[in-house]
């Protein structure tokens, strides 16, 4: 595959390219001020597109803009210029109260540390974004027992974090990031933090996850081999985005 044209979205494997895409960032622009004068451009024409089903990597060295680029896509950030669209969505002129509800609604993210919360067990863990989004406590407890048995972690279910492995924490919490059923799930260095036989397995049940729920993944990693076994490879280079 060749790299796109500056300002070209990647191209889509053509089996998930129909219907509106998980992900959909086109010419989008981030910079920061520094001092009084110096400007720096983080992003720069930034495009690519994740289609519903797809799991992509995002390989950039670190200070490339890939922590700013995921932040943009989850919402987290605002874009200086260009276009973000969640699942058909334009978001670029939205309120901060709507932003906060798409982001709820339809992205999940899973980060290097697991940052699930130390008083609750594993399956409050994961219901807990089922709760805050209004969900009764019946459906969030079934939501998180059907995800827990999908990693293998029935049985851990009432344990608290200080009591699972880094392994185990690190399933919580992509069950977590999955529990309010999102079209997007945005991943920053997923494995980093496990050793390598660790990291395929929780790798493996991401990408398994991300397909079965139908949703398009985004999993920014150092690890080449892992990122050769997702669906596209994607780099940072001159703040835009293209083909790995």
């Amino acid at each position: 595959m060749s790299d796109p044209t500056p300002g070209a979205a990647p191209e889509t494997n053509s089996e998930t390219a129909p219907g509106p895409a998980a992900l959909e960032l086109t010419d989008v622009e981030r910079v920061y001020s520094q001092g009084l004068a110096e400007e720096v451009r983080v992003l720069h024409g930034a495009s690519l597109r994740i289609a519903a089903g797809e799991v992509v990597a995002l390989v950039a060295p670190s200070g490339s803009g890939k922590s700013t680029l995921l932040h943009i896509a989850g919402l987290l950030d605002r874009a200086d210029g260009g276009a973000v669209r969640i699942a058909g969505t334009e978001t670029a002129g939205l309120s901060d109260g709507r932003r906060t509800a798409i982001r709820r609604r339809d992205v999940g993210f899973v980060y290097q540390f697991h940052h699930l919360l130390r008083e609750f067990s594993a399956a409050e863990n994961v219901a807990l974004p089922m709760r805050a989004a209004g969900a009764s406590r019946r459906a969030a407890d079934a939501r998180a027992a059907e995800l827990l048995e999908a990693v293998g972690l029935s049985p851990r279910a009432s344990h608290r974090p200080a009591e699972l492995s880094g392994g185990e924490q690190q399933r919580v919490a992509i069950c977590r990031a999955l529990v309010n059923r999102p079209r997007l799930l945005l991943a920053d260095e997923p494995t980093g933090n496990l050793d390598p036989g660790t990291s395929e397995m929780v790798f493996e049940l991401l990408a398994g996850l991300a397909r079965t729920e139908g949703l398009g993944a985004l999993v920014a990693t150092h690890n080449l081999e892992l990122a050769a076994r997702m669906d596209r490879v994607l780099r940072l280079d001159g703040g835009r985005v293209v083909a790995g």
